[in-house]
């Protein structure tokens, strides 16, 4: 069963915020409490988790601990997923640096790049020459990339990651890459974000409270 994003990312949402309520102290959970933690309706919570046959009770609430752990085998996260890093520039290298992502469930294992200077093969975590990306994928069975590189280079590098096996691409360069349907690309344009905020912020700073009022209204 494939859900849409939204929801997908409302579980993401779920499973932090009971990571937090744990680390609180809470053994159980309501429908209110995670609907407050991800910013959505309980009723919204309850018809996520209905979707993938999670049920609690009206008194008792969720057991934190089943929760994340239902919560984390629909997303792919009981067990470590391998993920490759192709560009090792600005990006690249602040996504190689980051020691979050094990906590996560995920592992950075090569990174690639056209540019001899950077290879250290025998790093931890090794970035390797291009040329040597299909072998690698194979071998070790990876699904996942993240693509980092210029946009010039970013359609035909990610045609490379496909035809080696990549089912999935995180896309960091500053254009929308589209695919096979098989394929699954998340398009991340970080201008365009801070474009979109800084508009955002500005048009509030601006607007009318008489307006916002009615719109709210």
């Amino acid at each position: 069963m494939v859900m849409n994003r939204k929801c997908i990312i409302r579980l993401s949402r779920y499973k932090n915020a009971l990571k937090r309520l744990k680390a609180l102290g809470f053994v159980k959970v309501f429908s209110g409490n995670l609907a407050d933690a991800a910013g959505v309706t309980s009723s919204q919570v309850r018809k996520d988790f209905s979707l993938f046959g999670i049920t609690g009770n009206r008194r008792g609430g969720y057991r934190v601990d089943e929760l994340v752990v239902k919560i984390s085998q629909i997303l792919g996260k009981n067990e470590l997923q391998k993920v490759v890093i192709v560009g090792v520039g600005h990006i690249g290298n602040a996504l190689l640096r980051y020691k979050g992502f094990e906590a996560g469930g995920i592992k950075i294992v090569a990174a690639f790049d056209i540019d001899p200077s950077k290879y250290t093969k025998a790093a931890e975590v090794p970035v390797l020459p291009l040329e040597e990306f299909r072998r690698f994928i194979q071998e070790h069975q990876i699904k996942i990339g993240i693509l980092a590189v210029p946009d010039v280079a970013a359609h035909h590098v990610s045609e490379i990651m496909i035809s080696a096996g990549i089912k999935g691409i995180l896309n960091f360069a500053p254009i929308q890459l589209r695919a096979a349907d098989e394929v699954i690309i998340g398009n991340i344009n970080l201008e365009v974000e801070l474009e979109n905020l800084i508009y955002f912020v500005n048009a509030q700073d601006k607007a009318d409270p008489a307006m916002v009022l009615a719109d709210d209204e």
